[in-house]
């Protein structure tokens, strides 16, 4: 049994040259882009870094307690994920998604950095939605710790943090947009037809467009 789908509003229909010119004048852009992504990369890796209190909260693991400096393990770089604490039961769709999309952590260890997820919401409670969820991305509860406000967290945060021995510093930090830029799925919606069909895209009339949490 054949299906047919119909798309409810297309782009313009042009020739092979057309499409080419459109093709190559927005692929100038985007190198352009690219190449101001690179710069900006470059002014990133020389931004100054303020001590952070590596031993002074005890975060709780599987493993037992352990400060930010454990957390470290043998490495010199360290990734915080700060996931939102919602509450018993209720767990923040965002974080869910951005959780699913963390991969291939042996390349960051090549490269010297670890990865670790940090919540506000008990360890029974991380537990339970990493075994309910599959995820194998190692995690610690701050519950019960200034480590959040610290941090500067506003719901939620990536943290990025760097030792130099027994002494941590934080050298950057983003939320909301700038963690969305490490998705998967959005990164790859950006560069389809409809693109993420969320509201506040400025998207040509009669495309397909739903509320960002609706």
């Amino acid at each position: 049994m054949s299906h047919e789908i119909r798309a409810s509003a297309l782009p313009p229909v042009v020739t092979k040259e057309e499409w080419q010119q459109a093709r190559a004048e927005l692929l100038a852009e985007e190198k352009a882009l690219t190449r101001q992504l690179d710069q900006l990369a470059a002014k990133r890796r020389r931004l100054p870094m303020v001590p952070f209190d590596g031993t002074g909260h005890r975060l709780e693991t599987p493993d037992g307690p352990k400060t930010l400096l454990d957390l470290f393990g043998d490495q010199l770089q360290l990734a915080v994920y700060q996931f939102m604490d919602n509450g018993p039961d209720d767990y923040c769709p965002g974080c869910t998604a951005f959780t699913d999309n963390v991969t291939n952590l042996d390349t960051l260890r090549s490269r010297g950095a670890a990865w670790v997820t940090v919540s506000d919401m008990p360890l029974e409670q991380i537990a339970g939605y990493w075994q309910q969820r599959g995820w194998t991305v190692p995690y610690a509860s701050s519950r019960g710790t200034s480590f959040a406000a610290d941090c500067g967290v506003i719901g939620f945060q990536l943290t990025i943090f760097l030792r130099d021995g027994d002494q941590v510093f934080k050298t950057w930090t983003t939320g909301s947009r700038g963690v969305d830029r490490l998705m998967f799925s959005t990164n790859l919606l950006d560069l389809l037809p409809y693109g993420r069909q969320e509201d506040w895209e400025d998207s040509p009339e009669g495309w397909p467009q739903h509320p960002t949490y609706g």
